[in-house]
């Protein structure tokens, strides 16, 4: 593995940049050089707490801008034609968080008493706030992963209800890509949208890392993302994950759908004004912070490779940019604090969560590592 990368305390992303350029681009109650610890946090809670590269900063900076409630901020207007464009799509809407563009999409192919079919361990069922059921009354059917984190065809086909008074009628598949850092197939995903055309349903991608799963199945990751999303009704991505902007993910799909999206976003309060200062970010990490995803995935796998062997720890290989430790029971109380109290953020007690990202060079990586050795091995 290479070896090839910026200093410890200098941001992947700030490469090329002078000392001054750097204390512009942090953010104003940051410690100043003077003052800050002499080993910085390495952060691997998740790839969005990264921060807006100086590039990035001057690109918000310099932002055409308007009301986008009334439709003219070229910006985000802009941002919309470019990722509809991109994934293959008739149309796009700039929202908020990924959240707001999962529940969006589920509003608009269900009505009251619809369902949708999701996997046990998806974000748009697990961890936001069951706002489908919530907001829209659209229940949930949630469905056991494999061990890939897909969901079997014949667990899906079994889950959907008979045209009965009895159940809720089934109208959605919605699939996640990446899942746990874990890659679908193109096949896996043109089988599964396959077998719900077939019985009537439509679909929606959770594509939160979408551009991830496209770096890691190689090739142009533009190319790569267009066929990932190709078989969706709708699609959404995210832009303030790997991709390192500060807000931010669009839905795609059809005019009509998105049409549907659009008023959903404004009974939702997620009507932007001159948001084309967040649309510029995400513009700029399109340009830029697609195709460097490779490298989080590479530090991914030396995080991976630094901690096998260890007694009281069993590591899933990575394919994108997390790493799952599972950590024995009598390790697991305190791993996750002594982690802490060295500098290195992490989620998870028994299972832990690394997640690499923009701001996580390869000294940060080897300091993680090292953290986690002195704690197994003390």
């Amino acid at each position: 593995m290479s070896d090839a990368y910026p200093a410890a305390g200098v941001r992947p992303g700030d490469v090329g940049m002078t000392t001054s350029d750097r204390r512009a681009s942090a953010p104003r109650n940051a410690a100043t050089p003077s003052s800050r610890p002499a080993e910085s946090v390495v952060d691997l809670r998740s790839d969005t707490v990264t921060r807006p590269t100086a590039a990035m900063r001057a690109a918000m900076a310099a932002a055409d801008v308007g009301d986008d409630v009334f439709g003219d901020d070229p910006s985000v207007n802009a941002l919309q034609e470019r990722i509809a464009a991109l994934l293959g799509k008739e149309a796009a809407l700039f929202v908020t968080s990924g959240t707001q563009g999962n529940l969006v999409a589920v509003m608009s192919h269900c009505a009251r008493g619809d369902e949708y079919l999701v996997g046990q361990s998806a974000h748009t069922y697990r961890y936001e706030a069951g706002g489908a059921a919530v907001l829209g009354s659209v229940q949930p059917q949630p469905i056991e992963h494999q061990a890939d984190g897909t969901l079997a065809l014949d667990a899906i086909a079994a889950a959907i209800k008979p045209d009965d008074s009895h159940f809720a009628c089934t109208r959605l598949l919605c699939l996640e890509n990446t899942l746990g850092g874990k890659v679908m197939s193109l096949r896996y995903l043109e089988d599964a949208t396959a077998l719900a055309r077939s019985r009537g349903l439509a679909t929606h991608l959770d594509g939160a890392r979408l551009f991830n799963a496209a770096v890691a199945l190689g090739g142009d990751p533009f190319e790569q993302a267009q066929a990932i999303a190709a078989p969706f009704d709708s699609v959404s991505v995210c832009f303030s994950k790997g991709l390192g902007a500060p807000v931010g993910s669009a839905l795609v799909g059809s005019r009509e759908l998105i049409g549907r999206a659009h008023r959903l976003r404004k009974m939702l309060g997620g009507g932007l004004r001159q948001a084309g200062i967040l649309a510029a970010a995400a513009s700029h990490a399109l340009d830029h912070h697609v195709a460097r995803l490779a490298d989080d995935h590479a530090l991914a796998a030396r995080l991976a490779e630094g901690l096998q062997g260890l007694d009281g720890l069993t590591v899933d290989p990575p394919q994108t940019n997390m790493v799952f430790v599972s950590v024995d029971s009598a390790y697991a109380p305190g791993l996750a604090l002594h982690l802490k109290e060295h500098g290195v953020l992490v989620t998870g007690l028994d299972r832990l969560r690394f997640v690499t990202h923009l701001d996580v060079d390869a000294a940060g990586i080897d300091r993680a590592i090292a953290a986690v050795r002195a704690a197994m091995t003390a």
